[in-house]
């Protein structure tokens, strides 16, 4: 059976939320028997089906034939529709039962059952399921799953799904089986099965009632020592939640499997969790302190989704916000307790600019509810995840700690069992807080960044200030105009002479389209700092002056207020650099060598406040993108500050060498600086920079030292350069995880000729275009990579769209991911711009085009 995308006869059509409609069918229970192999799996369902409205019963497949189908026991009458299996029932209760063969190695979507090196596993978020069997493959349909497998014993001597284990045996001619059933209902896209030769680490939890929790995480027996972080982080999130939310984990049974080949990074699947291996894995010697971080706050994530996406679900994909923006607000709290708030802070809004940002300014802009997708796969976006934590966590300040709280609990109990929507969780807010929230729930249908400009007016002699706010929120798709949104807004004041605040910090609720706050008792010249703790997520605009931006970043209480005056005055140097090429960069390399002399300043704060913001960044503060003209202008910049803070920049690199590899909030820091610290020794073109870059290299006792000289190196033309990509490729030529890092790191080097080592490095012998995170390695970070994906030959273009259209015939869902970088095409000057648009065009035109593709293309196209 061929499982690969089909030629689509005709463009594909729109689901639309205000089409809503309940099912017409529900199914309470459901039964499945699995013979697995990895050629060919028989999979048999036994449905109990209840009527809850009009009309036959529809059950959703995809790349499914069915083999037998009876009702209550006797052979059925029933047709194809659209990839709907129909059966014209008549009475409010049935038994169907269905078989069906699938073939697993034969899945390159890497949806619904599928073999990655050597295991049987499954993935079912989004629409996976209707891979495996035919089912009313919708959220708002919970059922309680019974599963037996049965398997090769020595190929699949583990078999695990979700819920409980409640038997096994062995069968004749080398075989064995297992059965689990799970007595939660649950949707379809929560289902889980995993079948192979794993190891397991152990180990168990004692819930706040008392009761024990058997952990278990499950990979290849070579990569059992490389459990332990994972083991550590889950029982630190489970802690967490009954603590910080009151929730209790509710099965005896916890299981996380690491699988090689996985679209996503992993998935909640209810007391069974899959997940990318990266998200699994580490040791100091194959993971850098990043790996290390996204480890827990991956593992807490999906544990956090129990109640908030699992015991609670959402009624329909437009409420995928509801899950995923709430959990990772609760992902984002968890890490901030577990090390320093501050740069958690400054980590997560770096990544909603990089992402989210440009997407709300592209033409894939969309709500956090959408309101019409195609294919449900490409709205899994940085708007859906990051900005829904944002609109969170603005709920979270609007309301303060306790309310917030008392809604949530409120949310759990209400709708515990359910499929609940983004209206169910706003209106449990206001019920226990009392609090109207209408105005607030612009945030989930409006698309769009706000501008907020902000003036501040001085009256010296009447001791009074006066802030002037404005509001815009710019035109997206489908959403030519739109309201003001209300926003909590921190905002202090310091003064220029005394340096310190002269009122305290207040949170206006700005919710219009002007707004004046009057300050009184202001006798010497106030310094504005505004969103302080980056408390809405908007772009503030503001005649901040280089002298204020610095005193800010000088004498600012709130970190990320400082690091933002800081950030702020480089784009505004850079800015002006790329219109006139002569900006004046003192300012900020004083306000930099300020910033290293601090000694009350955090490592790890300052690695992130002397860091220059990316070049997409800067693009993004600019109407029309010259790319070479950026580059240009960061290069300077970033020169400058090497060269002129020489002897700071090799203190600092020396003063932190004693962290080794110690996985601490202080050793981490101390990495980072180091890190940082040679990234402008070498960018200063000092004749001893990469022989600087490749001790470091050589000398490394963990992996984040050791990438951090690679990349450092990386930027260079020199043998040092090549003998370490060398060195590094030998020591790590059997860790796939780690050879994933060789590529990004080359992919991701600013230099002139990157785009002719990403061309020869996809025709690589360990190149395997058929594993996401290969591919993300490589393509999507040559994408990211401003100067080099932008070559003015137009060659980035072409290589992205051909990896597309390669793709697309393998896995729809993740060539369709590869394709936001080319629909920006309409910020760049022209010539970049066309040649973008035509490679656009030129993918739309390919035959036999996937949905989520097409879907992507298209809009971008407008």
């Amino acid at each position: 059976m061929d499982i690969r995308t089909q030629p689509l006869a005709a463009p594909p059509v729109a689901i639309h939320r205000a089409d809503y409609v309940p099912p017409s069918w529900t199914v309470p229970d459901i039964a499945l028997d699995f013979d697995l192999d990895p050629v060919r799996t028989q999979v048999t369902g036994r449905l109990s089906v209840v009527r809850q409205g009009a009309g036959p019963l529809r059950l959703d497949g995809d790349a499914l034939v069915a083999e037998t189908v009876t009702v209550d026991g006797t052979p059925a009458e029933w047709a194809m529709e659209g990839g709907q299996l129909v059966i014209d029932l008549v009475g409010d209760a049935h038994v169907v039962e269905i078989s069906v063969t699938i073939a697993p190695e034969a899945n390159t979507q890497l949806m619904g059952l599928y073999a990655s090196d050597g295991l049987l596993c499954t993935q079912c978020e989004a629409e996976g399921f209707r891979r495996i069997m035919f089912f009313p493959d919708r959220p708002d349909v919970l059922a309680r799953y019974s599963v037996r497998m049965t398997a090769d014993r020595a190929r699949y001597p583990v078999l695990l799904s979700n819920g409980d284990h409640v038997g096994s045996g062995t069968l004749p001619d080398g075989r064995h089986y297992a059965e689990w059933r799970d007595p939660f209902p649950k949707p379809s896209y929560l289902f889980a099965l995993v079948a192979g030769d794993l190891a397991v680490n152990r180990d168990s939890f004692v819930t706040g009632s008392g009761k024990i929790v058997e952990l278990g995480i499950w990979v290849r027996a070579g990569d059992l020592a490389r459990t332990d972080h994972a083991m550590h982080a889950l029982k630190t999130a489970m802690a967490w939640d009954e603590r910080a939310y009151g929730r209790e984990y509710d099965l005896g049974v916890f299981n996380i499997v690491a699988v090689s080949d996985f679209n996503f990074g992993a998935m909640e699947n209810k007391g069974l969790n899959i997940f990318n291996s990266r998200y699994i894995l580490a040791d100091p010697d194959t993971a850098t302190d990043l790996d290390y971080d996204a480890i827990a706050t991956v593992v807490a994530h999906e544990y956090f989704h129990n109640w908030s996406g699992n015991r609670v679900t959402c009624r329909d994909w437009f409420q995928l916000s509801l899950k995923e923006g709430f959990t990772v607000f609760r992902d984002q709290q968890y890490s901030a307790d577990q090390g320093s708030a501050a740069v958690k802070r400054i980590e997560d809004v770096r990544v909603l600019r990089a992402a989210q940002f440009p997407e709300d300014g592209g033409p894939l802009a969309h709500p956090i509810r959408p309101n019409s997708y195609i294919e449900i796969s490409n709205f899994y976006t940085a708007t859906i995840y990051n900005k829904g934590a944002e609109v969170i966590r603005m709920l979270h300040t609007m309301l303060g700690e306790a309310a917030f709280r008392a809604g949530s609990d409120l949310y759990f109990d209400r709708h515990d069992g359910t499929a609940a929507t983004c209206e169910d969780f706003i209106v449990a807010m206001e019920d226990a807080s009392g609090r109207d929230l209408s105005r607030f729930r612009l945030w989930y249908s409006q698309a769009g960044t706000p501008r907020v400009h902000a003036a501040l007016d001085h009256d010296a002699p009447g001791g009074r200030a006066r802030l002037r706010l404005q509001q815009a929120v710019p035109a997206t798709p489908g959403q030519p105009h739109k309201q003001a949104m209300p926003m909590p807004l921190r905002i202090a004041l310091f003064g220029e002479l005394s340096g310190t605040k002269l009122l305290p910090e207040q949170t206006v609720i700005f919710d219009g389209a002007h707004q004046e706050i009057l300050f009184e008792g202001i006798g010497e010249r106030p310094m504005l700092s505004i969103n302080r703790g980056f408390s809405a997520p908007v772009t503030i605009e503001s005649d901040r002056s280089a002298a204020e931006l610095a005193f800010l970043s000088a004498h600012d209480d709130d970190p990320f207020a400082r690091y933002e005056a800081m950030q702020q005055l480089m784009v505004d140097t850079l800015v002006e650099d790329v219109a006139t090429g002569t900006a004046d960069h003192a300012a900020v390399i004083a306000a930099v060598k300020a910033t290293l002399a601090d000694p009350g300043l955090e490592p790890a704060f300052v690695a992130e406040a002397v860091t220059l913001p990316s070049e997409a960044y800067l693009g993004d503060q600019m109407l029309v993108v010259d790319p070479q003209a950026v580059t240009r202008a960061w290069d300077r910049l970033r020169r400058a500050l090497g060269e002129t803070l020489i002897a700071d920049w090799r203190g600092t690199h020396a003063g932190m060498a004693a962290a080794g590899h110690a996985y601490t909030s202080a050793g981490k820091g101390m990495r980072r600086l180091r890190g940082v610290a040679l990234g402008y020794i070498v960018a200063s073109g000092v004749e001893d920079g990469p022989a600087l870059a490749a001790a470091h290299f050589a000398a490394a006792d963990n992996m984040t030292d050791r990438q951090t000289g690679l990349s450092a190196l990386a930027m260079t033309a020199s043998a040092q350069r090549d003998a370490a990509f060398a060195a590094f490729h030998a020591r790590y030529a059997d860790n796939g995880l780690v050879l994933d890092k060789w590529f990004q790191t080359q992919a991701l080097a600013p230099r002139d000729d990157t785009i002719d080592v990403v061309e020869r490095l996809a025709t690589h012998p360990d190149f395997v275009l058929t594993n996401p995170n290969r591919l993300r390695s490589l393509v999507g970070a040559f994408a990211i990579n401003q100067r080099a994906f932008h070559d003015a030959s137009g060659r980035g273009y072409r290589f992205l769209g051909d990896m597309v259209v390669t793709m697309d015939r393998l896995n729809p869902q993740t060539a369709a991911k590869l394709v936001p970088p080319l629909g920006r095409w309409s910020r760049f000057e022209p010539v970049r711009s066309g040649m973008m648009r035509a490679e656009l065009e030129r993918v739309l035109a390919t035959p036999g085009l996937s949905k989520d593709v097409f879907e992507q293309v298209s809009k971008s196209l407008g």
